[in-house]
């Protein structure tokens, strides 16, 4: 085997909460006939495998991981037309500032979500209106189980809120990522790009140890919806209201267990603060989920992946 399996190496470096124990086996991909081969690895001895990208949405346990991880470190792409053809790994900020580079983008809105853009298809990732879905094309993904090969069209990949058919279906990984874009002015992208940044940095943390929003924004009652509406002056999208709030007003913001806070400037961040433990980050997550269902009748769901 060409791809070099190794033992025992610590996970929690390559995750945003800097969380978890170690990974049994452990291999670095770069191409599809890798991850073909990596699996191929794992079939043979009975091993189980999981795979690992950019660490921004996931939580690692304490005891880390029993298993193969396959970690996604491929980064290339390239241009043709207005179309961008990228690798799952490429980190998706570095994708909106090399398109805009080439006087293509349309998608600055999505500047500063955290990962890759394998990531970010796999879970619809959306900001301030716009989701990856709006400029997806194809997706290119690899059956885990057959080492088969399928593209997938848009209407193919089962879009909704946080979700597609690849998160429904894990066994489909995604390997590229085919973006359509529009033509736009270098400068003004950049500008814009800065702009959601700065706009992010206001309403949520930017460079601390967690994983982003640990919960979807759920839906709630008309009468949950409409205090929300009346509080904050704006329109809920399809009947969700932020989990962020909902935390807030059940009198959660700033609720530790051990290491772990849900954030004072944002509480659907939960912050690896104090050292926090994987178990520190789930008990704080059951906490708020039952005073949420307790207080609003609503269960939050979690956005986060716990391997």
């Amino acid at each position: 085997m060409a791809l070099e399996i190794q033992e025992n190496i610590p996970l929690a470096p390559l995750t945003t909460f800097q969380i978890g124990g170690p990974a049994r086996y452990f291999v670095d991909v770069t191409t599809d006939d890798e991850m073909r081969e990596a699996l191929a690895w794992a079939h043979e001895k009975r091993i189980k495998f999981v795979v690992l990208a950019g660490g921004s949405n996931v939580l690692i346990p304490d005891d880390g991981i029993d298993a193969l991880v396959i970690h996604i470190a491929g980064g290339m792409y390239s241009f043709a037309g207005n179309e961008l053809a990228a690798d799952a790994g490429c980190n998706l900020l570095e994708l909106i500032q090399a398109a805009g580079k080439k006087g293509l983008g349309g998608w600055e809105k999505l500047a500063g979500i955290p990962g890759t853009i394998g990531g970010a298809v796999r879970g619809n990732a959306g900001a301030f209106g716009p989701e990856i879905k709006d400029f997806v094309g194809q997706v290119k993904a690899i059956n885990m189980n057959t080492g088969e090969s399928r593209t997938f069209v848009t209407a193919e990949c089962g879009f909704t809120y946080r979700n597609s058919f690849f998160k429904q279906h894990p066994k489909w990984l995604i390997t590229r990522a085919f973006v359509h874009l529009q033509k736009v002015d270098a400068a003004e992208s950049a500008k814009r790009a800065e702009e959601t940044i700065a706009e992010r940095e206001k309403r949520h943390l930017q460079n601390v140890k967690a994983a982003g929003s640990f919960f979807m924004n759920p839906t709630a009652s008309a009468e949950i919806v409409a205090m929300f509406e009346k509080e904050k002056g704006v329109k809920s999208r399809e009947g969700r209201v932020p989990a962020g709030w909902l935390i807030e007003k059940a009198g959660m913001k700033g609720a530790t267990v051990g290491g772990a806070i849900a954030s004072l400037q944002h509480p659907n961040y939960l912050v690896n603060q104090k050292n926090a433990t994987a178990s520190d980050v789930l008990s704080l997550s059951k906490k708020i989920e039952e005073e949420i269902k307790k207080e609003f009748g609503v269960q939050l769901e979690r956005e986060a992946a716990v391997l």
